[in-house]
């Protein structure tokens, strides 16, 4: 310990000497060893905590410009923490009296580096490896292609490896920066993150000032990994127009390579005759990030303010006991209407993305508010189709990002259920299932296309199954879902199914029978939405989506076996595609209302897909009652769909004419044709089927017994009644787990007394 400190001392004072005589890699090593002793570098390190209640806040008069200021091009660097501390006496009164947030509060928002609302423009560096390592590259959790040396490298890297290497950010307008948040670089082959860094300001890039910590240069302190994001906040928050990051030591096997974003907030400056214009949204909404009680909260005062359309359910529980909410809107909720098509967002799969369940809970109070307001386009929506909103499918995960905030939660954190479980992948695999069947019948019009069974093995108690998966199954067994979209975040694309390939093939395009109503919807969501249809918007991380018009098969981007795209099209009637919403998977509040206003028509006219194609009731001739599970197939496509427990059916279908053939066990075939039109409403095509005599007899005999179900579907019923019952037994055990972990717990305790 002595050893170190003195070679510290002879380092600071001999610093210059040092950087003349010493290799680069050498200088790298000391520098290594010397601030990453945290006694020995306690005095110029500044830590990477919460700073909230001990470190300066700017007055009014440091926020206000002057003239002289900016033309002189000086940084206002003047100590503040006299003014500041009665704030800062006060504010730890205010705490003591409150119940303390873990999470870190960030002082100002994001600039933008994440989100690209920073152009490539604005990012400079002084030098870089090659292009696909250029400043542009240094956003905070931007993602590499696979091949190491193409254009989309994960992060900057420098060209040489000394501490006179800096990334620089020109914020166009005056900024107040309170902090900088850093990452490693991402690859697949490479291990690159700096361990420590410094801070400069200037007003003019010509004149830079270091970041001071008192008396000396402040250093922040880094990575030790390459993913985990680390908030560095300045000890005095200070207002200029560029800022840089200036590396001084990084990882001992690698290289100046970092990600990068920096927070700062808004100044009024008088002389800046290009002020900054203030984006937001007109709607009067809850722009907020909310967690599990808050959901809870506002899910609840939505149906408080529209009691009459509005209704809250549960369709199941997490692992850790969080319930699965859904919101049904529709003018009679609570049940079915006949001929009423049923629809479904479905948001946060992936905790960590957690743009999808903001915009969701956005669209309750939305449709709430205008169907109030009696706006005629949500009235008719309202009443004509019976809406479901679930926002988070996987809350466990949504609180581990959440604790961690939007900045700060990675790529990752959050992504997986609690019990590490990827629900992208946890569905049944049905493709191969009926692949594989097609690939050995000797007539392959005679497999199954659709209500695919869940195979048994899915169904044990063993099985490695989510809670949550197992919920949602049930609810799209209940529910006569007709269209829905999974919202996800990480890129700006839609992808429709299918999403798994044949022969595991890592990207094929691989079609559906539905190919073309899935391509329209895909685009109807793309071509609408804000960002991905602005023709020049850069690439979120390394695929050029808008070469595609911003959609794509799932198959031709990656193979995902077990989605839930491909389980929903396979197993029930629903077509479901999956809406990619921004670069940023958690984006800051700042940035909701924006997000908002680009998704908002999309939502709107994604869901009014919901009636097109044909639709309408399948009857028996004699009784007029409804006959559930007919089959409605449409000629030349191969993908059946089956009527709802009363009758009625939805088949989504392009315009143009249509020969369609239903049938339904007992029941003589009937065909007819069905024309579609251009208009966005469903054209009504009803069937009344006639018995056949040998049915007519069948029913007589029985004398009102129960008709027989074709083995399809009893199979089908069995797998979901020993699914249902798997459920059961394990969540009965989790129960019992832990009132006996209570017992001993309470057992103890008296001992110990």
């Amino acid at each position: 310990m002595e050893k170190s400190l003195c070679t510290l001392a002879a380092v600071i004072f001999l610093g210059g000497f040092l950087d003349a005589g010493l290799t680069d890699d050498t200088r790298t090593e000391i520098n290594s060893l010397l601030f990453n002793n945290t006694t020995a570098a306690e005095s110029v390190a500044v830590q990477p905590q919460d700073h909230s209640t001990d470190r300066p806040t700017p007055t009014a008069a440091r926020t206000k410009l002057s003239t002289d200021t900016v033309r002189e091009k000086q940084l206002d660097t003047k100590n503040i923490s006299r003014d500041s501390e009665e704030e800062k006496n006060n504010k730890e009164k205010e705490d003591n009296s409150k119940t303390e947030d873990k999470r870190i509060q960030l002082d100002c928002p994001p600039l933008g580096l994440e989100s690209l609302r920073v152009d490539d423009s604005q990012i400079q560096a002084s030098s870089y490896q090659r292009t696909g390592l250029g400043p542009h590259r240094g956003r905070l959790n931007i993602q590499s292609g696979i091949e190491d040396g193409d254009q989309y490298d994960g992060a900057w890297c420098a060209a040489y490896k000394d501490r006179h290497q800096w990334l620089e950010v020109d914020a166009i307008h005056l900024k107040m920066f309170t902090g900088v948040i850093l990452q490693g670089r991402n690859s697949i082959w490479s291990w690159d993150w700096v361990h420590t860094y410094k801070v400069q300001l200037s007003n003019d890039s010509v004149s830079w000032e270091t970041c001071m910590n008192g008396t000396e240069e402040a250093i922040f302190k880094g990575n030790q990994d390459p993913e985990t994001p680390v908030l560095g906040l300045l000890p005095v928050p200070t207002v200029a127009r560029y800022i840089r990051i200036n590396p001084q030591t990084w990882y001992i096997n690698g290289t100046v390579c970092l990600r990068a974003e920096i927070l700062g907030c808004r100044v009024d400056d008088p002389t800046d005759i290009y002020s900054e214009q203030e984006l937001g949204s007109k709607d009067d909404l809850d722009f907020r990030q909310h967690n599990y009680k808050e959901m809870r909260k506002l899910m609840k005062s939505v149906t408080e303010e529209c009691p009459d359309i509005t209704h809250i359910y549960t369709i199941g529980k997490s692992y850790t006991g969080l319930k699965l909410y859904v919101m049904e809107i529709s003018d009679n909720p609570g049940k079915h209407e006949l001929g009423e098509p049923e629809f479904r967002y479905v948001a946060g799969m992936h905790g960590n993305e957690a743009l999808g369940r903001e915009l969701v809970l956005n669209l309750m109070q939305y449709l709430c508010k205008e169907y109030k307001r009696g706006n005629q386009r949500i009235v008719r929506l309202v009443t004509e189709t019976r809406i479901h909103l679930l926002p988070s499918m996987n809350p466990d995960g949504y609180e581990v990002a959440y604790e961690k905030g939007s900045e700060l939660a990675g790529w990752a954190d959050g992504r997986y259920s609690f019990e590490g479980i990827d629900m992208n992948h946890n569905f049944p695999d049905l493709n191969n299932i009926m692949w594989d069947t097609q690939e050995t019948a000797a007539d392959k019009s005679k497999v199954p296309n659709h209500y695919i069974p869940i195979p048994e093995y899915y169904t044990k108690e063993d099985a490695m199954v989510a809670p949550e998966t197992r919920a949602v199954i049930n609810w799209m067994q209940d529910i006569p879902f007709v269209l829905s979209a999974n919202l996800h975040g990480g890129e700006l694309v839609v992808t429709y199914p299918f999403d798994c390939t044949r022969d595991w093939a890592p990207q094929e395009d691989t079609p559906t029978a539905d190919n073309a109503f899935f391509r329209w919807l895909a685009t109807v969501y793309a071509s609408t939405n804000l960002a991905m249809s602005n023709p020049n918007r850069r690439l979120c991380h390394y695929e050029d989506f808008q070469s595609h018009n911003n959609i794509i098969n799932g198959g031709a981007w990656h193979t995902v076996p077990g989605s839930m795209n491909d389980f929903s099209y396979m197993h029930t009637n629903c077509f479901e595609v999956t809406v990619e919403l921004s670069c940023d998977k958690f984006p800051h509040v700042s940035e909701l209302p924006i997000e908002w206003e680009n998704n908002k028509e999309s939502l709107l006219v994604y869901m009014e897909q919901v009636h097109r194609g044909i639709k309408g009731v399948i009857r028996d001739k004699m009784t007029k009652q409804g006959i559930a599970d007919a089959i409605i197939k449409v000629e030349d496509h191969e993908h059946d769909i089956r009527s709802a427990t009363d009758g009625d059916y939805w088949r989504l279908l392009n315009p143009g004419e249509y020969k369609v053939m239903v049938w339904a066990l007992g029941y003589f075939p009937f065909m007819r044709r069905c024309n579609v039109g251009m208009e966005p409403h469903a054209t009504i095509c009803d069937f009344n089927l006639t018995k056949t005599p040998i049915q007519r007899l069948k029913d007589i005999r029985a004398k009102g017994g129960k008709i027989p179900q074709d083995l399809q579907l009893r199979l089908r019923a069995l797998r979901l009644r020993m699914l249902r019952a798997s459920t059961k037994a394990i969540n009965q055990r989790r129960e019992s787990q832990r009132l006996q972990r209570a017992r001993r717990a309470r057992s103890s305790g008296a001992q110990r007394a």
